[in-house]
Formats: structure tokens, sequence, C-alpha cells
């Protein structure tokens, strides 16, 4: 099947075209009639699947088929993502293949200075991706108006109830009128997502593409045992003796970040750090050295990371695990995407050996195991208290974690975070909120380097968001 069978106008085909890719992955398949159809929908896929197509290709079809109320100039499509850096590569998504329609687009993030956003909405927005601390604070200076939305999107909704957005979701939702179209879209179907769902939609169109908490088949995951204080040797070790030029490595803490992106400079290898705490301007440039190659490791933490795209990604480094056990597929999606392989490695010291069992359960298999010669794990080596990563339970929280491992997530969300930072009315003093993930407070940071691509597929294989 092409996108000329998908019911999309030729200029939509053109700019996707235009862009290199002709044969749509298989959410693009399903979910664009379904969303050409005017129903609600409720989608699972995994990242790497190229879901954003999925429904801005869609959206452009249907507000640009429409057309507009002479000299109304509302906001028609509400696209809510959980991070500043999906968000961006959202609306750059919707720029790409609506460039042929006459249809205007935003994005809105906190860290960034508010008034030119408040300048760019004056002018007129028909489609705005927005987070949604910074939405909230548009809604309450009254910079924004939401009356006459047509599509709601709620995209990696598991994400933004993980970092406690439901409260600030809900407030958005009372903002928009009752009679519109509403299309969620989540990497798994727990049960807050179901209990989310059904109150949202109206008898939605079902589609799931991935198994349900899968991890991607042709991504190598292996394991490496090694003792607490021996991680960064190996890591150091391992990208050097296999040559690695391009690798993600996840931590847990900001503090862990920093303190490893030091290490790895004093081997002679160059990375940056992506987290909170980060300044806009330099999390952008980060991301856009590491997709151009000139940086050869990217360490990041698991809420920066949402949203990274990178074509051809062939490395993940678990440098430590997570504690939510989802948090693993999540990492491990950003490699082996587009039909590319792709290869997972875990460090797993002693005291992560049951975060470790909690994973293997979640994915229904047991990952390979591999000693590094030279770093063989001392057996007589007991595990002491894991430090959560920084502000959990806190959204875009700072300080240190707990001293303690925090359980598993249950489906009673008992360890999600809730919101609640407080927020000043001018949008520039207001505490951190999950979706801007810090208070800091800059110029815009230039858009992301065209190499950050949320697009349908090449081709054949499945592309990232």
């Amino acid at each position: 099947m092409t996108f000329n069978e998908l019911g999309l106008s030729e200029a939509i085909v053109r700019a996707v075209t235009e862009h290199g890719y002709t044969i749509p992955t298989p959410i693009q398949v399903q979910a664009i009639p379904a969303v050409l159809a005017g129903g609600d929908l409720l989608a699972g896929a995994q990242t790497g699947t190229g879901k954003t197509a999925g429904f801005t290709l869609p959206i452009l079809q249907r507000l640009s088929s429409t057309g507009m109320r002479p000299g109304a100039r509302h906001v028609r499509a509400l696209i809510l993502t959980p991070t500043r850096e999906l968000a961006a590569q959202v609306e750059e998504s919707v720029r790409t293949y609506g460039k042929h329609v006459k249809l205007s687009s935003a994005v809105i993030f906190g860290g960034v200075n508010i008034n030119p956003q408040i300048d760019r909405l004056r002018g007129g927005i028909d489609i705005l991706v927005a987070t949604p601390g910074r939405l909230l604070d548009h809604m309450q200076q009254n910079t924004i108006d939401l009356s006459k939305v047509e599509i709601l999107v709620l995209d990696e909704a598991d994400r933004m109830l993980d970092m406690g957005f439901i409260k600030d979701i809900r407030r958005v939702l009372k903002a928009l009128p009752p009679k519109r179209q509403n299309l969620l879209f989540s990497a798994t179907f727990s049960d807050e997502i179901k209990t989310l769902a059904d109150g949202l939609l109206n008898a939605p169109a079902m589609i799931e593409v991935a198994r349900r908490n899968s991890t991607v088949e042709i991504i190598a995951q292996k394991v490496h045992p090694v003792d607490r204080d021996k991680k960064h040797p190996l890591l150091s070790n391992l990208i050097k003796s296999n040559g690695w030029s391009q690798v993600l490595v996840f931590t847990r803490t900001k503090h862990g970040a920093n303190k490893l992106v030091e290490q790895l400079g004093h081997d002679g290898i160059s990375g940056m750090a992506i987290h909170g705490n980060k300044s806009q301007a330099a999390r952008t440039r980060a991301l856009a050295e590491f997709k151009d190659g000139s940086l050869q490791v990217l360490v990041a933490t698991d809420i920066a990371a949402r949203g990274i795209d990178i074509d051809q990604l062939p490395h993940v480094v678990n440098y430590d695990l997570p504690n939510i056990p989802e948090d693993y597929v999540h990492r491990i999606g950003r490699t082996g995407r587009a039909g590319a392989t792709g290869e997972a490695v875990s460090l797993v010291c002693v005291d992560e050996h049951d975060m470790l069992k909690d994973i293997e359960r979640l994915i229904k298999r047991t990952l390979p195991r591999e000693v590094v010669a030279g770093f063989e794990p001392d057996p007589n080596a007991r595990a002491q208290p894991i430090q959560l990563r920084s502000g959990q339970g806190r959204p875009g929280g700072g300080g240190g974690g707990r001293s303690t491992r925090a359980p598993s997530r249950s489906t009673s969300g008992s360890s999600r975070a809730t919101s609640g930072a407080s927020r000043a009315s001018n949008g520039n003093s207001r505490a951190p909120s999950g979706g801007d993930v810090d208070g800091n407070r800059i110029e815009r940071a230039a858009p992301p380097s065209p190499g950050t691509r949320s697009a349908p597929a090449r081709r054949s294989g499945g592309r990232g968001r």
C-alpha cells in the first residue's frame, strides 16, 4: 500500500514523497484512515513505529479539506506531548508534511521566554503542539483560545501519566469544546491508560501494532554483570574496543549523568548530558551534535530522553537500570529503527538484580549474561540501597533521589508522581512542572536540526515517531 491509497490529498502526499518516503508503516496504514473517518482513536504503538505521521498526516488532511471560517484564527488541533524535545519534533513533522497546504502551526513549551510564544499565538494558529505545563501558563494569562478545538491528540499518554500530568490534562480538557475528535497514543495499555481512555474517548477505534509491552525483536539485548565501581571503566572499554561512534547512555540521576560525562572526557571520549537541569539551549545543542555525529556519547536521564529520534542509532547502553520496568522498553526502543538492527547493553551490578528480574518478567524473556574479561564481578559483593533518579516522585523536581529503591510500578500507580507545581501568573517564575522538566528560562533555542525527523517509513521499514 502507498500513501496515495490512504485518502490523503495530492499536496500532502507530495510533501511526504519529497521527504523521501513512499510506503507507510503498519501504524500509519491503520491510523490514517481511522482519523480521517472522524471518530475517536485509541492507538498502542511503541516508539520507532512512525506513529507521529500516523496522526499528523490525517490531521493536516482533515483541517485543509474543511477550510477555515473567514476571519477565524482559533486553534483547531491541539497536540499534547510530555516533553519539549518531543513537542519540537512533532511540530517539525507538521511543518514538513503541511508545507503545501495553507495551515499554520506553532510549538510552545517551557524553558524559553513566553513572550515570543504569545506574539505567535496572536497571529492565529491552526495546529498547536504543546507541553501541558506551558499550555496552562498561556491559559492562565488568557493568551490562547481553545474553545474551537476540533481535534485533540494526547501523544505518549503513558509517559504523561508517569510524569504526573493527569491533573494538568483534566484542566486542559475543561477548556475544550465537548464536541471534538480525540486521539490517544500510548506505548502501553496500562489500567491507568484504560481509565483515561474510558473517560475521554467516545466509542474509539482501537489499534495496537506491537505486542503489549513488547521489546523490538530485532534489537540484540545483553547484560554485562559488573561491580558498581567498575561500570565507568567497562563502558569506556566497550566504546573503545568495539569502535562505537554513536552511543546513547541512560543514567538514573542527573548527577550521575554529569559525572559520567566528566569521566568519559578523561578517557578521551566526547560526551554531553541532557537532563532537567540543563537549559533548553544546551539540550538542543547536545542533541544536534549527537545526531550529526560530532558527539560520540549522549548521556541522558529517562525524562529528558523522551522524544529523541535518531536514524540508525546502533547502540543504547543502560549504565543504570531503570526502577520502572517499562522504561527499559522505551529506552532500548531508541535503537533498531527503520528495519535496522540495534544493540542494547545493560551494565548490571549486584544492587540491580531485583530491577533486572522485574524487567525480564515484563518482557517475558531472560536476557543473556556476558561477563567481560577483566571486569568479572566480585561474587561476594553485597547489594546496597539504590538512589532513585533525581526528583523521583516530583515531576521535574531536582535534588537527590531517595536512598532506597522504589517498588516497581503496578497497576495501582502507587509510585506515580503527582502534579501540583505552583505556577505564577506571568509564566516565567513558575515552579518546574513535568512537561517543562526544569525551571530555566532562556530565549528560545534554535529549532531542531534537519536530521530530527518524525516521519513515515522509508520504503519499507518502521520509522521513528
